[in-house]
């Protein structure tokens, strides 16, 4: 558990600030994340690497000579939002593009993904690495849909090193896709982590046994088997990535074994001692082994075992220096050699969005909106131990923190746009602006680009009709389902929101009107997201442990049923 807090929900944002102003000499906080406390040199490729906060050193412990220009840091176990990636990467960018990598999670994959978009219409040229060495999440086929894990840190490393040797972007781009297409990493937990203000752990592995095949983001492990030795457990780890290895392999492998919190290191040294034997007989020898705290997951009890299957160009950048806040090595003279260091002077930090001009009409739906997006805070609040309960059982247990998290974030937008005179459109792509950013993640990205989307249904010249409101649901709906790219049977929130929106047309074609067919459309949400019990996951983090899911509601598809009630309540009490 997390011992020492102030506020739960701005645990994340104060320990960057925190790690920043501990380590002056490396980064600087800029908007969304950290930089390097000097500037990128002209021309050089700005390496990008980012994702959810919790897993220190793992990633802003990273930035500095010989690795990483720059971290995004969502908040804990959530992606950085889109435009925390944008911040970080404009401020690392200096004419030599960038490379943005992250482990490969769907919520990283859609805030880097809008981030590059727009840096891209900008005229900056992005490559996207996404890692994904985690052996038990996927099939050795589909090698690039795995998750990323403790095979972070060897891609960055090497990538990084790519880059300060001189590498343009391709070359380091295609560097950096053969390091993580080398490295396959392995884990068990002994049991979870706990979230900061919480009070019990996401999960917790049965007693006398251990989860097998863990994330770095509290999931459950595939399948339970009786504890093991030290040595056991070492045999397991190497024995699952050794049916990996390739063939025609150099003999020559970079080792990383991983404590993900609460394994220590003595423990780890004593694990470590069996790996070395193992490679040994196996005629591996291993190149500047590393055994320690990289990828973490808070308190998280459990370790990984990564193998890297080197060849003699990763093996040089494996092995070059590097010098970071929390990851060092070699001859640090070496990397002042390669480009003079500028402290950093200028810094984008993002604008106050416009707010147009807009009718009393419309200003008067902007805060009925507004009071919308407060009951939404209230209801989400109310529930966020029971959607973080269901999340947990398959996914990482962050969804009703996300939640509270993206209402208050909307919340406070919208009360700022509502009193600079916003109307009903403005106040939206406000409040779904910063719901994305305050909630991070897969949730975050979704919902807050249905509040733009619906947003276009809107105007801020005049009062909405209620066929407006119905096409304002609708294309909310049809943004969560083109940006997520789930389909109904998947168990996620489309499950709910298909019927939803189904629901909500034919009931107001049929002559109900709005707050009607509202009412019945949220009725139908309500049952259709507790009929997701009797699906198995498909997509995202949650498909690794597919059939664990079955039995509960998917939690995204419960809080958009507790939403749209939310909403038919609202617009029933402003009709009566």
């Amino acid at each position: 558990m997390t011992y020492l807090l102030n506020d739960a929900s701005a645990f994340a944002q104060e320990a960057v600030l925190g790690f920043a102003a501990a380590n002056p000499q490396y980064v600087t906080a800029v908007h969304g994340g950290v930089v390097r406390s000097t500037e990128t040199p002209a021309g050089q490729p700005a390496l990008v690497i980012g994702g959810g906060s919790g897993h220190y050193p793992a990633f802003a412990g990273w930035v500095g000579p010989g690795m990483g220009h720059g971290a995004p840091c969502g908040n804990i176990f959530s992606s950085p939002s889109a435009s925390q990636v944008y911040s970080v990467a404009r401020n690392a960018e200096n004419g030599g593009g960038v490379i943005m990598g992250f482990g490969n999670y769907a919520g990283d994959v859609l805030h880097f993904g809008a981030a590059a978009e727009k840096l891209r219409a900008e005229g900056v040229d992005v490559r996207i690495i996404r890692v994904s060495d985690d052996v038990a999440s996927n099939t050795r086929e589909n090698h690039r849909d795995r998750r990323g894990i403790a095979g972070d840190l060897p891609v960055f490393k090497i990538a990084g090193a790519a880059i300060e040797a001189g590498a343009g972007l391709d070359e380091a781009e295609r560097i950096a896709w053969k390091a993580n297409d080398a490295t396959r990493s392995f884990g068990v937990a002994f049991d979870g982590c706990t979230l900061p203000g919480a009070e019990e752990p996401l999960f917790h592995v049965p007693a006398a046994t251990m989860g097998v095949g863990l994330g770095i983001h509290g999931e459950p492990g595939i399948r339970d088997i009786p504890m093991g030795t030290a040595q056991e457990v070492a045999d397991l780890l190497f024995e699952g990535l050794m049916e990996e290895a390739p063939a025609g392999r150099s003999g020559r492998v970079a080792v990383l074994l991983n404590g993900l919190g609460r394994v220590k290191y003595e423990e780890l040294f004593v694990v470590y001692h069996r790996v070395a034997e193992r490679l040994s007989e196996a005629g591996l020898t291993a190149v500047a082994p590393e055994v320690g705290e990289f990828v973490t997951s808070l308190d998280m009890a459990g370790l990984s075992l990564t193998l890297v299957f080197l060849d003699e160009e990763l093996e040089q950048h494996w092995t070059a220096a590097v010098d970071t806040p929390a990851y060092r090595r070699g001859d640090l003279r070496s990397l002042d050699a390669h480009a003079e260091r500028v402290p950093r002077k200028e810094f984008y930090t993002p604008g106050e969005e416009q707010v147009p001009e807009a009718s009393s009409e419309s200003q008067t739906a902007a805060a009925s909106v507004q009071g919308l997006l407060e009951r939404f805070a209230e209801v989400c609040a109310t529930h966020e131990t029971e959607l973080g309960r269901l999340d947990a059982v398959a996914g990482d247990g962050d969804h009703g923190q996300g939640m509270v998290l993206g209402t208050r974030g909307a919340v406070e937008a919208g009360l700022k746009a509502l009193e600079r005179g916003a109307g009903a459109r403005t106040l939206l792509v406000h409040a779904g602006t910063a719901w994305a950013e305050s909630a991070g993640g897969t949730s975050g990205a979704l919902w807050g680009s249905a509040l733009t989307a619906a947003s276009r249904a809107l105007s801020d010249t005049s009062a909405p009709e209620e066929a407006e409101g119905v096409r304002a649901l609708h294309n909310a709906v049809e943004a969560v389902q083109r940006l997520g790219g789930a389909q109904p049977g998947d168990k996620t929130m489309i499950d709910a929101a298909v019927p939803f929106a189904r629901a909500l047309q034919d009931r107001f074609q049929a002559g109900e009107g709005f707050s009607a067919a509202l009412e019945s459309a949220a009725a139908v949400a309500t049952e259709a997201a507790a009929s997701t019990s009797e699906l198995k996951a498909r997509l995202g983090r949650s498909r690794v442990l597919g059939e664990k899911s079955l039995g509960t509601p998917d939690p995204g598809a419960t809080s958009f049923a507790l939403l749209m009630t939310a909403l038919a309540e609202h617009l029933g009490s402003l009709s009566r």
